[in-house]
Parts: structure tokens; C-alpha cells; sequence
């Protein structure tokens, strides 16, 4: 473990993102990061990830009809329950090499609903939820219930049980970015 000790700036930097990962939305998951920790950093693909967040402001035009607008949140906001937020997660490959089996896990934030089905991902990218806290993942969660009759059903899980968004990414070429979105609603 001598190498963990020389380890440059960068490669510590790395491990601090990767303890850090379950908890800061925006973080890649990088899961099997032990091997990338021993090797030289700088020969390393790199990402860059940029969360933005828009509130939805819905207005009526002269003839009563609804018009939905997003406002870009910077600094301190105000919001209030009910509201619904977008996010927009750009990620870069800065680096001169394609990025395998990219994953990120973006948490739904407590105090914030999942909104069904809002997820808009680059057609190469597999979406996964989960409901467990981000252990586990699948496309489609579900839940099992108790009827009145005594009977257990499984249902799809509501919005109120997701507790993270997963994004996989196969392949993400050199010098590129993909754009994935999703919306969540203030409790």
C-alpha cells in the first residue's frame, strides 16, 4: 500500500471524489475504483459533470392557456412545495480516450419526489431507479402490496419510494457530452 502514500495530488483527489460519490448529486459512481487508484492518474480517462437545476413557472397567456417556462436557479433560491425542479446533467469526456462502462447515480434529494417518467437520456444510455437507497437497481421498481382482501400484489413502486437515478453509459467517445435531464417535485 506504499503506492497510496505516494500517490500524487490528482490520484488522492480521485479517492476523495469516489468516498464522496453516494452522497454529492452529480458524482460519477465509480464502484471498482481500486484499480484506478494504483495506476497513473494522468493516463487516465476524465470526465467532466455539470448539474445545473430550473424551476417550472407556469404562466396563461391572453387566451387562458397554460404556458410552461423553466427559470435557471443560481445562488440562494426560494421554493416552495409542489414546485417542480429540472435538472440537467451535462458529462464531458475531456480526455483523448473513449470512457467504458460509465455509471452515475444521482440521488433524489429528501424533501423531493421523483417525477415519473420525466428522465430524457441520449438514446445509448440505460436508466435504471432505485428504491432502497441505492443499492439496488432496476428499470422499472415495484413494490408489493397488501389488498384489503389480504391478497399481495406487486405494483410499480410510486414516485415517493425512488431514491436514486442511474445513468449507464456503454461507451462515451473522446472530447464528448451527453445531456440527460429529469425532474423532481418539492414535497
Amino acid at each position: 500500500m506504499k503506492g497510496v502514500y505516494l500517490a500524487s495530488i490528482g490520484a488522492i483527489a480521485l479517492i476523495a471524489t469516489v468516498s464522496l460519490s453516494n452522497q454529492i448529486p452529480g458524482l460519477a459512481s465509480f464502484g471498482q475504483s481500486g484499480t484506478a487508484i494504483a495506476q497513473n492518474i494522468k493516463t487516465q480517462p476524465q470526465i467532466q459533470l455539470l448539474l445545473e437545476a430550473e424551476k417550472q413557472v407556469l404562466t396563461k397567456d391572453q387566451q387562458g392557456k397554460l404556458i410552461k417556462k423553466w427559470q435557471t436557479l443560481k445562488g440562494q433560491v426560494v421554493v416552495q412545495p409542489k414546485d417542480v425542479l429540472r435538472y440537467t446533467l451535462n458529462v464531458e469526456n475531456i480526455s483523448n480516450r473513449p470512457i467504458k462502462n460509465l455509471h452515475l447515480n444521482q440521488p433524489i434529494s429528501q424533501g423531493m419526489v421523483y417525477v415519473l417518467n420525466s428522465t430524457n437520456t441520449p438514446k445509448n444510455t440505460k436508466t435504471t431507479y432505485s428504491i432502497d437507497g441505492g443499492r439496488n437497481f432496476v428499470e422499472n421498481p415495484t413494490v408489493k402490496v397488501t389488498l384489503p382482501n389480504g391478497k399481495v400484489e406487486t405494483q410499480p413502486a410510486p414516485a415517493s419510494a425512488y431514491t436514486h437515478i442511474r445513468l449507464s453509459v456503454p461507451l462515451l467517445g473522446a472530447k464528448t457530452t451527453i445531456k440527460t435531464t429529469y425532474q423532481t417535485q418539492i414535497r
